[in-house]
């Protein structure tokens, strides 16, 4: 069994933002020379999530009205995980809704998606530098 690790960085300039991240992650499968096997994705932040979903800007909006009606920002007060002197307990939230990691088949040398499927990193607390790993196992 073979096996490849990637890492990817990002840096968003908003807060939040969801950003397809499809593209690097077929670039490791293709390095990798794996033809059959497992792909796994997951955000090495806490704030972070990588998800499978539709790459639609109106989508993408409707995520985040959601997410801040369902988990908002402010008053930052309202959160005990903001006692320590951070501001970020939304992100915390925001993540668990969201998830962690995704696994994608890899058959014949592809991510074998569904119609529509893409990856995408979804940034809740950003303005900092955060990473993905991309772990391939298979032959």
């Amino acid at each position: 069994m073979r096996h490849h690790r990637e890492e990817l960085w990002f840096h968003t300039d908003r807060r939040v933002a969801f950003v397809n991240i499809t593209p690097q992650v077929e670039a490791a499968l293709t390095t990798s020379g794996i033809r059959e096997g497992l792909c796994l994705v997951n955000a090495m932040h806490i704030s972070a999530s990588v998800f499978i979903n539709d790459d639609e800007r109106g989508l993408h909006a409707d995520f985040e009205q959601w997410l801040e009606t369902l988990v908002p920002y402010g008053p930052t007060d309202r959160w005990r995980h903001n006692d320590t002197g951070e501001d970020n307990a939304d992100s915390h939230i925001k993540r668990q809704i969201f998830g962690r990691e995704i696994t994608v088949a890899i058959s014949e040398g592809r991510l074998d998606f569904g119609p529509w499927e893409q990856i995408f990193y979804g940034e809740f607390d950003g303005r900092r530098r955060k990473r993905v790993l991309v772990k391939l196992i298979g032959e």
